[in-house]
């Protein structure tokens, strides 16, 4: 029997298997894998959960709401992934999934440095990166805006007609008064 080599179509097969692989390692709900996959089935994605994290996929509405990526904390998180992406996608040839979880993989080393990092809940997960991509392009519900005090960009509203971003300044630069303050904080010194 002679060995004939992979086609096209099965070595892209493989790679999306890889790919969904690797997202539900980074903690991918079902419904985000599902969307960029041409070839995976929903059984076989449910397959692919139990191999690989020993139990069925989350259920479950995906989280959209624009305003959480605003608020304090999570707008710096969501800010410091969109960077990541944003250089990824002019400095190489991804494609837009290796594009996500290059980013998201940036994203945590990054975070994980932190001492009040929590690996097994991230601010920000990888399906609420995928929904910022989203809102940022398809939707064009968000953008990012550089900041007037330290040139950083952070992630805002798409409301340019309203003058809301002549003047706008990061929650680096202008912290909300109860920023930082969580329930798991001990005594004050």
């Amino acid at each position: 029997m002679k060995n004939r080599p992979f086609t096209y179509t099965q070595l892209q097969r493989a790679n999306e298997i890889l790919q969904a692989v690797k997202l539900i390692g980074l903690g991918a709900r079902q419904q985000l894998i599902l969307s960029i996959s041409d070839t995976i089935s929903e059984n076989r994605l449910s397959w692919l959960y139990k191999e690989t994290c020993g139990n069925s996929p989350p259920k479950g509405l995906l989280p959209f709401a624009e305003k959480w990526f605003l608020t304090w904390q999570p707008n710096i998180h969501s800010s410091l992934f969109m960077s990541y992406y944003q250089f990824f996608k002019v400095q190489t040839t991804m494609s837009p999934v290796e594009l996500l979880i290059k980013s998201y993989e940036a994203y945590l080393k990054e975070v994980s440095r932190h001492a009040n990092y929590d690996e097994k809940k991230p601010i920000l997960s990888i399906t609420r990166a995928w929904s910022l991509l989203r809102l940022m392009g398809p939707m064009r519900m968000l953008k990012m805006t550089p900041c007037t005090s330290c040139g950083g960009n952070f992630v805002t509203r798409t409301d340019e007609s309203r003058g809301f971003y002549k003047v706008f300044k990061c929650g680096f630069c202008k912290k909300p008064a109860r920023a930082g303050i969580t329930k798991g904080m001990e005594k004050r010194p």
